[in-house]
């Protein structure tokens, strides 16, 4: 564990990337990554360039949320219980918790799916054996020990890397369609396009970050809510800001080490409907190798066991923030019954969800229609907040930041628009 004195003016790079490294990470998760692979499958690099795009949006929503844990002291869904209408918050917890419970479900089934395919077994067990990891760290490990544990897991995404880098990849097509995309605008390709979008742009991303940033100020006794203390406020931006380029960078360079890996190979080899992360793994095999399909295989376990957690904890969250009740990681069992009760349950919930005549790919679209719709009322009143001095008194968003901000913002709901348009 980090000395408590240690401050964010000289830090050590493994201190400094905490909840921003941690958060862009777990936007890798098993449904992200079938969406990523899907989408190389099926148009090659012709939505590359859509993860440089969303690169500086999901930068500065999350740095705002961020910003707003670190200057308040709450995290999201308490301040929007301070500064929203019962009723307004009541339904985006809802959305969110719902939209968290049909995604982690998805990922533990993608998790086991990924294991059956190193060591054949029977589905149930290894969805169980998953469940049963994700809850244990999160109401057994020491806070402290858990973001650590967290931290490590971030490094399964490099197996994307390596994965990319056994494969023939045609650098030409790849930049061009980085920086001049000329694929027809058809209906599968704004569909797809909007796919890419809804996983990037995540509302449990907004809260689980804000949340961190308020956990953290316990950890370390010297930080104090910025309202309260505004010397503290140059070098916690700075760390946050440092913190969140790095983790969105990371996520969006993996994404598009999968998007790239799955063009050069399957997309290739005429493979051009892939449904989840675990399929997209076992075609691989044929046409990459054993061993980039292996590193495949490990990458979608360990980006799960990342994700699961952090889908989870953000649910508890939210509505532990918007009851009142004690809430937070650094509590023990004990001291934070219902906050950890709800962290379980929606484990559990999701467990589930595996066991019932669902179809995952049919689940996982109303997933990212929940979140879509979800994702805009909540970044509306993000930008407000973040922009109200009575808030965040001399740390109001301005400049670049709100600018990009509110062009994210305005960017979901059009994506909420395209959605329901989609399934008008």
């Amino acid at each position: 564990m980090p000395s408590p004195t240690v401050g964010p003016s000289r830090p050590r790079l493994f201190h400094v990337l905490g909840p921003g490294l941690i958060t862009g990470a777990s936007d890798d998760d098993p449904s992200g990554i079938a969406t990523y692979s899907q989408v190389g499958a099926q148009f090659a690099y012709g939505l590359s360039w859509t993860l440089l795009v969303t690169y500086p949006l999901m930068v500065s929503i999350q740095t705002i949320s961020a910003r707003i844990g670190r200057t308040t002291g709450y995290g999201l869904a308490g301040v929007l219980r301070q500064h929203c209408p019962t009723w307004l918050l009541s339904s985006v917890i809802m959305l969110l918790l719902v939209a968290n419970i049909i995604n982690l479900g998805a990922d533990l089934g993608a998790m086991a799916d990924a294991l059956h395919l190193l060591v054949p077994a029977h589905r149930v067990l290894y969805v169980l054996l998953f469940a049963a990891i994700s809850i244990s760290m999160q109401v057994f490990l020491q806070y402290t020990r858990y973001v650590a544990v967290l931290k490590w897991l971030t490094l399964a995404l490099f197996a994307y890397f390596a994965a990319l880098a056994y494969v023939h990849v045609n650098w030409h097509a790849l930049a061009w369609n980085l920086l001049w995309p000329n694929h027809p605008l058809t209906s599968d390709y704004l569909t797809a396009l909007v796919a890419i979008l809804g996983t990037t742009i995540s509302p449990y991303l907004f809260f689980w970050q804000a949340s961190q940033e308020v956990e953290d100020m316990h950890v370390y006794p010297r930080r104090t809510k910025l309202i309260d203390a505004p010397d503290q406020g140059k070098d916690a931006l700075r760390r946050i800001r440092i913190d969140t380029l790095v983790g969105m960078g990371f996520s969006n360079l993996v994404a598009l080490a999968i998007l790239i890996t799955t063009a050069a190979t399957l997309n290739v080899s005429g493979i051009t409907d892939i449904q989840t992360s675990a399929q997209a793994a076992e075609a691989l095999r044929p046409i990459a190798g054993n061993f980039a399909s292996l590193i495949f295989t490990l990458g979608i376990i360990g980006t799960g066991l990342l994700a699961v957690p952090v889908l989870a904890g953000s649910a508890a969250y939210a509505v532990g923030e918007a009851r009142q009740w004690p809430t937070g990681l650094k509590h023990r069992p004990k001291e934070a019954q219902a906050f950890y009760a709800t962290l379980v349950i929606a484990t559990l919930v999701g467990m589930i969800l595996n066991f019932v005549p669902l179809d995952p790919i049919k689940a996982l679209f109303w997933s990212a229609v929940l979140n879509g719709v979800a994702a805009v009322p909540i970044m509306v009143i993000i930008m407000l907040v973040s922009a109200s001095k009575r808030v965040m008194g001399e740390f109001v968003i301005r400049g670049w930041l709100k600018w990009l901000g509110w062009a994210a913002t305005l960017l979901m709901a059009d994506v909420v628009v395209a959605m329901l348009g989609a399934l008008v």
